[in-house]
Parts: structure tokens; sequence; C-alpha cells
């Protein structure tokens, strides 16, 4: 055997036993793996040091190489030599890690500016357990059976909590639900059809690539139209939508029946939407709020310590009085109306933000519509429905010292930073789990030698022998295998929320365009005080040179006791 297959068979044998290692460890899940402690971003800066701190290793051999280009085994053996330098180097990990309670920026703001702070309700203030999802995909399912007369046998499906992520695209006439990245491509192998995927050559050959047009992409608010086929799922809500489509499609397709697309979305969509509007969730959760709603996340210390510095507060939302009502004395007490300078109920955003001829009406305690004329929006009374630009006028509360929190980037806050200049924090959920996935040995294993061996490609592509293209193409293919790890350790049919692969999801860049800061819940304000000024990272762009060490997040820190 030549001493080419010896390297190369060593190297796929190398290979074999890191992802047997990935594996095992993806498998038994992070409770019974050790978390390496580390800032990603240190990960990152190591390993471009050490990419950059090889030239002599790296000229010395381009060099070589030039003038023994005959010699194949040379070649290969010194390609093979800063390979295995290189991972060796990779395995010297920070031992950082990012706290989940940390509070990330976009844009620099500081809390000190910052004189009312504004709220959404659901999944701001109240977080709900996955009960909730399993009640509207249950109660949505029962109605395309008995209000649209779709098959009973539908009643087999069960909601399937870990199946889709927020921020996906649904394909209304293909019938597709697929992940999209911040340049319009889609990320192949998250593509699904029903419950199954569908091969990245046929989406190729649907798409005539993997590039969406903008034409086809979804409106601002991530509706469909006419025009746009494409919708996406930006609500936490909606992820029991996305399954029940699927679901659907799924039950079609294995019992071969016809169907039409568009019909099936307007009636799935038709189904989710009753089961807000006619109050069957409302009147669920009312029933058995200790089920549905999740306590522990110490929104009522929130808005204590705000109420304490001095701080007004409003709160904005497109629920009904009796539901909030009902979950804020749950969560805060029977006094919570106390804490807010002003409540408005049943807002209909995102209009609330754009329209103004809405009216405000007072709503009494017993859910009574009064009709007088609103002068003047009064604390510890109930508003329904009006708009921001009376909300501005009564309140004199515009621009920067306003900060509003919510969970939608579109409906929530996209509006309130490009036409009214109010600061923006998103709340992402999603957030601690992706964290804690990344705080683990074999994600930061995985990532920093991912980084780490496409330099080494992207270096050693200059070389054209034959030789030298068989090692590199070796080490793509390596590559390729591993890409896909980074996506099923997140979730195995879509990944993360914030990337696909090496891009930024579309959902990511939205973020990052409407939300001043973003974390995982409102209870992460209580690790600041109201001096604090939120900075941005400077990450390099591409035509920059990386400094290091990068700029870390001024989190809160974390007890090295309770680290694991």
């Amino acid at each position: 055997m030549s001493p080419l297959s010896v390297k190369l068979r060593e190297c796929m044998q190398r290979s074999s036993r890191l992802w047997n290692v990935f594996s095992c460890g993806l498998h038994h899940g992070s409770s019974s793996s050790c978390l390496w402690k580390r800032n990603f971003a240190a990960v990152h800066c190591k390993t471009s040091q050490l990419l950059v701190s090889q030239p002599t290793i790296v000229a010395n051999h381009s060099a070589s190489f030039h003038q023994s280009s005959t010699h194949c085994q040379d070649q290969t053996e010194r390609l093979w030599s800063v390979y295995n330098e290189t991972k060796r180097q990779t395995g010297v990990i920070s031992t950082y890690s990012v706290n989940p309670d940390t509070i990330f920026a976009n844009n620099e703001m500081s809390l000190q500016d910052i004189e009312i702070y504004g709220f959404d309700y659901d999944y701001t203030l109240a977080f709900y357990s996955s009960h909730l999802h399993t009640l509207i995909f249950n109660v949505a399912r029962d109605i395309l059976i008995t209000n649209h007369r779709y098959p009973e046998g539908l009643l087999k499906y069960e909601y399937i909590p870990d199946f889709a992520v927020r921020g996906l695209h649904y394909d209304v006439q293909k019938a597709l639900l697929m992940k999209i990245d911040a340049f319009h491509y889609i990320q192949l192998g998250t593509v699904y059809r029903g419950l199954h995927p569908v091969s990245d050559e046929e989406v190729i050959a649907m798409y005539e690539g993997c590039h969406i047009p903008l034409e086809i992409m979804s409106d601002f608010y991530g509706k469909s139209s006419h025009s746009q086929s494409m919708k996406q799922f930006m609500d936490i809500f909606s992820l029991p939508e996305m399954t029940l489509l699927s679901c659907v499609n799924d039950f079609f397709m294995k019992h071969n029946i016809d169907y039409e697309p568009v019909h099936l979305y307007k009636d799935v969509k038709e189904a989710i939407r009753d089961v807000h509007v006619k109050g069957i969730l409302y009147r669920a959760v009312e029933a058995d709020i200790e089920k549905y709603i999740c306590y522990g996340e110490q929104s009522h210390a929130v808005l204590k310590k705000l109420a304490e510095n001095g701080k007004k507060m409003f709160l904005i939302t497109n629920s009904p009085f009796d539901f909030v009502d009902r979950g804020m004395s749950y969560i805060v007490g029977k006094d919570w109306r106390d804490l807010f300078d002003v409540v408005i109920v049943q807002a209909d955003k995102p209009s609330f933000f754009n329209d103004k001829r809405k009216p405000f009406r007072r709503v009494t305690d017993k859910g009574s519509l009064l009709w007088d004329r609103i002068h003047k929006l009064e604390k510890g009374q109930i508003y329904k429905q009006g708009n921001l630009y009376e909300f501005l006028r009564l309140t004199g509360w515009r621009g920067s010292k306003v900060l509003y929190f919510g969970d939608h980037i579109y409906s929530d806050l996209a509006d309130l930073t490009l036409k009214h200049g109010w600061r923006t924090g998103a709340i992402i959920p999603e957030l601690r789990k992706e964290i804690k996935i990344m705080n683990t040995e074999q994600y930061v294993h995985m990532m920093s030698w991912l980084q780490a061996l496409t330099g080494l490609i992207e270096q050693m592509q200059v070389h054209r022998d034959p030789a030298s293209r068989a090692v590199v193409e070796e080490w793509i293919r390596e590559r390729e295998a591993m890409r896909p790890q980074t996506k099923d350790i997140f979730n195995t049919q879509f990944g993360s929320l914030f990337r696909t692969y090496h891009n930024p999801t579309y959902f990511s860049r939205r973020l990052s365009r409407f939300a001043d800061i973003y974390m995982a819940s409102i209870s992460c304000l209580l690790n600041y005080d109201f001096q604090h000024t939120f900075f941005p990272r400077r990450n390099p762009l591409q035509h920059e040179s990386p400094f290091c060490p990068e700029h870390v997040p001024a989190g809160p820190r974390v007890d090295p006791e309770l680290r694991s």
C-alpha cells in the first residue's frame, strides 16, 4: 500500500473515532457529559490565531512544494503534518462559558437613558409550558375534522414537541417547510414535505438551485400574499401550526389522497386562528392555570425592581383582559395593575403601531366596554384597541427613553424601532437551550476543529498537483461530513434557530435589525443595575483583521459549582 493510501486510511480512522465520540455524547445528552465552560468567541479567536500563527510552517511547506513537486510522498506528508499539528492545537480549548442569563446587544444602549418600560404579555411576562402547544395542536386538529370535514384518521397524529423551530418558511404552493438563511438560500437537508425530508436533488430541481427570489418571499410581517408564496413562522405560538401542517400533509400523502396545498394551508391557518379567536385557548388556560403557565420566570421580581427605581411601565397585548388578568394575578398578584401606568388589551398588533383611526375604549372590571371619549390614559384603568399615534399623544412617551419588550420580531418590535425610535428588547426563550448546547464539550470540539479545518482548506487549496489535491479533497469530505452534525446537535430536522451552517438564519438577521438587545427572558434584567450600558461585540468585517481577545458581553458571573 502506498504512503498516501496509508495516510488517507489513517485519516478516515481518526475521523471515525472522533465522530463516534461526538455521536455518543450527543445521544447521551448534556446531562451525562461534562460541560466545557467557555466563550465561543474565544474559541474562534484561538482558532484564528492558530492559523495566523503558522505562516512559517505554511510558507516553508509552500516553498518546498514548488521545489520538490515531483516528490508526492513528501508533499502529502507535509500536508498531513500541518493537519495534525492544527488538530492538536485546537484541542486546547478555553474554559470560559456563555451564561444563559446574559443580555446580548445588537446596538449600544444604556439603561440609564431608559425611563419607560413596555411589555407584551404572552411569552414576555407570561411563559407557557409545553402543554399549551399540545392543546393548540389537538384543538386545531379536531376543528379540521369537525368543521372542515377532514378525515378522522388525523386523530392518530399527536403533537411532536421537537419537530419544528421558530423562523422557518413554508412554501404554500409546494407544501414544503424549510429553513432559509439571511441571503435567501435554502439550507439543504432542512426541507420537509409532511414529516419526511426532501432530497437535495429534488429541492434544487424545484427551485432551480437553492436561492429564493425576493418576489416570492413573505411580506414585511412574514405573511404570504397572492404574489408571495412563502410564509414565515416567527411566533412561538406557530410551532403547533407548523407541526399540524406537516402532519396533515403527511396523512394525505401516506393515503394517496389528492389535495390542493393552498387550500390545506388556509384550512389549517383558519383552524389555528379559531383556537385563539373563539376563546378556546383562553378558557383552557384560565381553567387550569398551573398546568399551562410557568411561574419560574421571575416576572414579578422584574416589575417590582422597576417600580422601586421609579420607572414607568405599560402593557400592550393582543390578549383579552380576562385572560391577562387571570394570568397576571397568578404571576404577580391581584394588585398587578398597580405596577402599570397604562394597560392596553386586544391591541391588534401590528396594526396598533400603524393605524391612526382606531380610538381607545375603556374596559370595566367586568369586561364591559365604555364608549366615552378618552382624553387621558389613567393608571389602574384598562383600555382596549387604540393606536400608537394616539398613545404617543396622550402619554408623550417618545423616542429612545422608551424600551419595549416582546417575543415577535415583526409584530412587536419592527415598527417601533423603524418608525418610532423606541428601543426594543427581544425575548427569545430558545436561547437558554441553545447556549447550554454550545457550552458542551462535544460542541466546542466540533466547532473549533471545523473552523480550523476550513482555514486549512482555504490556505492549502492553492496547491494544484494531484497528490496535494487528493489530500485537500479528503479534508473537504471530512468537513462536509461534520457540517450536518452542527445542525443535528440543536434540532435533527432544522438545526439552530440562529444559524444555517456558517450563515445567520433569516430569523437571526431580522433579530439583529429590529432588536437593540435580546435575552432568554425578562428575568435576565435582574442581573443588571440601571446604570448598565450594553455594548455589541465589534465583530471584524471580512476585510478587517480579527482583534483578540474579542469583546465578551458583560454577563452575570456564574458560580463554578453551578456550571455543570
